[in-house]
């Protein structure tokens, strides 16, 4: 008898009250208790690795084939976790329970993504330290997790703010920072290798002087300008109302940052960059190889942005304007040059005063070139990126009082700054062809800008601007031996290429929408940077042996903001202010000496571009991880297999900023020789949302959902009747239901089963509590398969099963493990239910064990709880975990005949039973005879037999 029986033995049914053995909450409570410790107490879903302290030879899978599955690991917030977060976590726990059960070693952990601004936010609000808050939220969540009983292996678990988590984060960038990207291998390589081929002379410096006769800061300089993780001048995404900057993928399409909502600007500061601009082709071709959502693949092509065509100069006074253009063959139509008003050559470029011809339009009412620039400048700092590049808003720029040649006309074209030409993108420079483009012919007509067609438009076309293809005409100039008039695009493109390049005017050139990646962050709550600077100015890698560079006391937290508009304002850093941390006195190798840490610190993403390394070897203080661990876990299969994780299930929302960013760290790693696999994730599955109804009274006002009856078709809160709408859950909208009231009110397995028999897991649904009852009484059936409700007695036999049930039984088998295969638990649970059904229905004094332990098996990813207390019930001690999946039985699973429906003239008119394997003239012969009044005694045109599906006959 169970612990469970066993506390409810003694005492007899009251009349009237539930039975004392009945599978509730209260007694799915006691189970899930008792069982979550039995869990931990033997350590029972702990994965051996083939090397390290965490090797076990006596595991029951040790030698195995491995299966690693990973979820999206949670940013830990003080809200706690809601019924829609554990949906992919449960999803991925009843497919790797039932990979162990089917023999593999299975390796699913859990941590936390702990660094970050809303910890920040709080503690800069409260006081509060980021890292007492960020501790209770692990604590509450690991707390939440477990109730679940999720199967994780928590030796490997952790949190990015662990010191022994960042501080191999700052080796790895390090790893970055130390090398530098080689074209010719299309590989990162060790900086040392750099340098030697400077030393040895076989590579020249930019200006061709011998290595030797450079300065050491000269020397310096031409080093840092290759690596892979480089500071950097240039214009970026500042966000006043956060303190700091952000990535462009951190910034919504309205401009806003994409946390908290706020305004974002383009401003100039000195930042920390990373060059996955160099791995952009590899970034692009690798997903081909990758069993990754099409759609997730799509939006990472869109993101790296690939576009081919040509690099064109245009000559000026102050030197040679370089634009990038995708329609190089369009040149002739380029009757005026835009820059971004950030572009380094607009100082030098902006007349004193205007020349001559200057038109009205042109100088906006400016007395003078230089004012109209800086008046147009100041406004433009003030803008979002969003609001610099509507479609929709009104074209504006100003004259800057000098002219460009173009290349292939010789002609002098006006230069212009607007602001929609962004310093960030492609050269900051375009080459304006009003009449290939809508954009540039809206500028032309409020600017009085010439327009001049280089391309022949269809001839019904009556628009303005045309970017369609059609033969090029405009498009000649003898004299300077190039016409490209009457030739389609692609061969107009080649011929203009090729004589740019002869001519000394521009070449070939692929551009990407992909930009390096700023990794900058003016924050408190994040891995401090593993670099000082010496007196030069330039940045100094600390030794691995100074590693972890441990994130100091504040007394505040908060960064100080600076004015966008006002250019000599910079931002102030948290850690800035301890200044006895800020400077060090530290020997590099060459003698003490007073360096300047790095004051900044690393994103968020920093810690998830690479803690699936970390869970393989968790407790090695010597390596990232132990080469043997890593291949087991994540190496290739085969050879054009690009290992990694064999399946990552996350929302599709980190579709490009987490997934690009840890491919990048990954290759970088990988092409160092620290990995054998060359991407970190094989499989990604995006799992679906969990959204709930909300409801508001006849003010608007949001009530508590479970607190709104229905009634008659209508919903009430009280009397009041209220409003039904859907949305996502939250605590805005007093819809969130949390896994610690489900629990309660129902168990964790009822709840499991109820989130993963909901539907397809990759399809969002919404949430109804009322429904879970449901799940509950299918779980109360299986329980009186095997334990009687009135006394506790185990009600199982030994009798044999009848055929029919037989039957069920390993269809349901075989059904089961074709949807455990393929993430379908909600059609295999509906299996399951029809096979309890059926179980139900046995007449006799209890169940065939038969049928009642494959079920139960069967049950275990779903209900772990109750499928392990029902296999102790029925006479084993071990736990199920590592206990075989049953299997189907091949006989029981051959029909003994199929139905095919016979049509004529697209009417059923018969329905014929034949021999599944009878022969296709065998079935063709059968229909013809089950429909003959129907053909009169006539031949049949056609007759078309589908394999055990229908008969269609056509007279």
């Amino acid at each position: 008898m169970s612990e469970v029986a066993a506390k409810s033995a003694a005492a007899p049914e009251p009349e009237g009250e539930v039975p004392p053995f009945r599978y509730n909450a209260e007694t799915a409570n006691r189970i899930e208790a008792r069982w979550q410790d039995y869990w931990d107490q033997h350590g029972t879903f702990h994965a051996p690795n083939p090397a390290g302290p965490l090797h076990d030879p006596s595991h029951p899978r040790a030698g195995a084939p491995k299966l690693m599955v990973m979820d999206m690991f949670p940013y830990p917030s003080g809200e706690g976790l809601h019924v829609g977060h554990p949906l992919g976590y449960i999803g991925t726990d009843c497919y790797t329970r039932y990979a162990r059960m089917t023999g593999y070693n299975v390796l699913h952990p859990m941590g936390f993504d702990a660094f970050g601004l809303p910890a920040e936010q709080y503690a800069v609000e409260t006081g509060t330290h980021p890292r007492k808050t960020t501790e209770a939220n692990v604590t509450r969540y690991r707390r939440q997790l477990r109730q679940l009983g999720l199967a994780y292996d928590d030796r490997r678990s952790f949190a990015t703010t662990d010191v022994d988590y960042y501080r191999w984060t700052q080796w790895i960038f390090l790893q970055i920072f130390n090398s530098w990207f080689d074209p010719e291998r299309g590989a990162a390589r060790p900086i040392d290798e750099l340098v030697a081929a400077y030393e040895s002379g076989a590579r020249t410096t930019p200006d061709g002087r011998p290595w030797s006769e450079l300065s050491e800061v000269a020397r310096r300089e031409i080093i840092d300008g290759y690596r892979l993780a480089y500071v950097s001048e240039a214009p970026v995404n500042w966000c006043p109302g956060l303190g700091t900057v952000l990535a462009n993928e951190e910034v919504t399409p309205e401009g806003r940052s994409e946390r908290g909502n706020f305004p974002v600007f383009k401003r100039s500061l000195k930042q920390w960059m990373m060059r996955i601009t160099a791995y952009a082709d590899r970034l692009l071709s690798d997903l081909d190889d990758l069993d990754w959502p099409e759609k997730v693949k799509l939006m990472q092509r869109n993101w790296i942005g690939r576009s081919t065509g040509a690099h064109i100069d245009f000559p000026t006074e102050a030197g040679a304007l370089r634009v990038f253009t995708t329609r190089p063959d369009t040149v002739f139509g380029a009757t005026y040059m835009v820059l971004a008003p950030e572009h380094e050559l607009v100082d030098e470029l902006t007349a004193k005063q205007w020349p001559a011809g200057s038109k009205p339009a042109w100088t906006g009412g400016h007395p003078d070139p230089v004012a109209a620039v800086a008046a147009y400048r100041s406004e433009a700092a003030a803008k979002t990126e969003s609001e610099r590049t509507a479609e929709s808003r009104e074209k504006t720029g100003v004259f800057i009082g000098a002219f460009a040649t173009n290349p292939v006309t010789g002609g002098q074209i006006p230069i212009f700054i607007a602001d929609y030409v962004l310093a960030g993108y492609g050269t900051g420079a375009i080459m304006a062809v009003p009449g290939q483009d809508e954009r540039d012919w809206e500028f032309a007509e409020v600017f009085d800008l010439p327009i001049i067609r280089t391309v022949q438009p269809p001839a019904d076309f009556d628009g303005q601007a045309y970017t369609g293809d059609g033969p090029a005409i405009n498009s000649a100039n003898p004299a300077a031996g190039i016409t490209l008039d009457g030739l389609a695009m692609t061969e107009a493109k080649a011929r203009i290429i090729a004589w740019l390049a002869e001519h000394g005017h521009g070449e070939e050139a692929i551009t990407y929408r992909l930009r390096d990646w700023l990794f900058s962050r003016q924050r408190y709550w994040g891995e401090p940077f593993p670099i000082v600077y010496d007196e030069t100015g330039l940045p100094v890698a600390l030794p691995e042996s100074q590693l972890p560079v441990a994130l100091p006391e504040v007394a505040d937290f908060s960064p100080k903001t600076f004015d966008p508009q006002d250019a000599g304002s910079t931002p102030e850093t948290p850690l800035s202010r301890n200044h006895e941390w800020a400077t060090v006195e530290l020997d590099l190798g060459d003698g003490p000496k007073v360096y300047t840490r790095e004051t900044n610190v690393m994103p968020q993403w920093a810690g998830s571009c690479w803690y699936e390394l970390r869970y393989l070897d968790p407790t090695n203080d010597q390596a990232l991880v132990d080469p043997a661990n890593e291949k087991y876990w994540m190496g290739p299969r085969h050879e054009r297999d690009s290992g990694g994780v064999d399946l990552y299930v996350g929302g599709v929302e980190h579709a490009v900023l987490h997934l690009l960013y840890a491919r990048f760290w990954h290759k970088v790693l990988y092409d160092l020789g620290h990995l054998s696999s060359h991407e970190p994730f094989r499989r990604l599955f995006n799992q679906g949302y969990i959204q709930a109804y909300a409801y508001t009274d006849p003010r608007g006002v949001y009530v508590p959902a479970h607190e709104v009856e229905q009634r008659d078709g209508q919903y009430f809160y009280g009397d009041t009747p209220v409003r039904q709408e859907y949305g996502k859950m939250g605590k805005s909208l007093k819809n969130v239901v949390t896994p610690d009231f489900m629990c309660a009110e129902y168990g964790a397995d009822t709840f499991r089963v109820y989130e993963m028999s909901m539907g397809p897991l990759d399809v969002s649904r919404p949430w109804e509590t009322r429904a879970v009852v449901g799940s509950q009484r299918f779980l109360q059936r299986l329980w009186r398969l095997v334990v009687d409700e009135h006394t506790g007695a185990v009600r199982v036999t030994e009798s044999e099963l009848d055929e029919q049930t037989y039957k069920l039984l390993h269809k349901v088998i075989d059904g089961v493990r074709g949807d455990m295969d393929n993430l379908r638990f909600n059609t295999a649970i509906a299996k399951l239910i029809e096979l309890t059904n059926r179980a139900t229905q046995i007449s006799g004094p209890g169940t065939p064990r038969a049928v009642v332990e494959p079920l139960v098996l069967m049950v275990a990813p779903f209900a772990p709880h109750l499928a392990e207390e029902l296999w102790r019930q029925l006479g084993y001690d071990d736990s199920l975990a590592y206990a075989p999946f049953p299997q189907a039985d091949p006989e029981a699973l051959v029909a003994e005949t199929v139905t095919y429906p016979v049509q004529v003239k697209g009417k059923v008119r018969a329905r014929i039973e034949i021999d599944p394997d009878a022969p296709e003239s065998e079935v063709r012969a059968a229909a013809l005879a089950a429909v003959a009044d129907q053909l009169g005694g006539a031949e049949p045109r056609k007759v078309i037999v589908v394999p055990g599906k229908m008969v269609s006959i056509v007279p």
